[in-house]
């Protein structure tokens, strides 16, 4: 078995990179920045790629390089867990700045959805984890770019499923509210742009964010078992009871 994940220099990401990396897993990590910490812990089983996942021509350049074949090689099982995205623009329709829609579409949605095309053309068991959020399928005003980004990758997993290819299990997951910088993004936010900031602001002010260590060490395990891509949309919070 080995691992593919992006967006692991920080927060969630970082956290799920190192309990793939505890569990002895060989991880291929791809983000713009390096994590030396991990690195230093990890240095036999961590593979670390400096690219910028919110660039396609340059993703699909690389794709096309044999890298990610050479890391892979002959593992019978691979783990894709596309983690990497963006919050912004957090705008509301007519004040959103056109680069920060491409860009924003690019990291969030044509990112993952080459790894994963990439990935599903090898033979042998595949899992794909997309990192959905609430946003995709309730509408938050302000965020119509960042919840239509992550309802196309809920929508992505749905479709992936249902074609049925042999060995391939995929999930678009909500891994809930998580202390993490883009949370902080959040509650900078403008409140005439984004009206439901001061919601935001009481998670933090509750103590109702969960750790990304929490998170990841439920997502890996979910990851990992047998009932993942049961459902090809699901939410962290809830898998416990759903599958009660």
């Amino acid at each position: 078995m080995k691992a593919i994940l992006t967006g692991h220099s920080r927060g969630l990401g970082a956290a799920i990179a190192d309990e793939l990396l505890a569990a002895g897993i060989p991880l291929l990590a791809i983000a713009r920045r390096g994590n030396a910490e991990l690195a230093a812990r990890h240095p036999d089983l961590l593979t670390q790629i400096a690219l910028d996942l919110g660039d396609p021509a340059n993703l699909a350049g690389w794709l096309a390089g044999g890298e990610l074949e050479h890391f892979l090689g002959d593992a019978g099982e691979v783990l894709l867990i596309n983690n990497a995205g963006t919050l912004g623009p957090v705008a509301q329709a007519g004040r959103q700045q056109a680069d920060a829609i491409v860009h924003a579409v690019s990291l969030n949605v044509t990112g993952p959805l080459l790894l994963a095309n990439a990935l599903a053309a090898r033979p042998g068991v595949l899992r794909i984890l997309h990192v959905s959020s609430g946003a995709a399928r309730d509408a938050y005003p302000g965020w119509s770019i960042y919840g239509a980004t992550k309802a196309a990758l809920d929508h992505h997993a749905r479709a992936v499923a249902q074609e049925g290819r042999p060995g391939l299990r995929i999930c678009s997951l909500a891994p809930g509210v998580v202390d993490t910088d883009m949370q902080a993004e959040v509650r900078q936010a403008e409140p005439e742009q984004f009206p439901l900031l001061e919601r935001f602001r009481a998670l933090k002010r509750d103590g109702l964010l969960a750790t990304p260590a929490a998170v990841a060490s439920k997502l890996v395990a979910y990851l990992r078992s047998d009932d993942f891509g049961r459902q090809p949309v699901a939410d962290l919070r809830t898998l416990d009871s759903a599958s009660a």
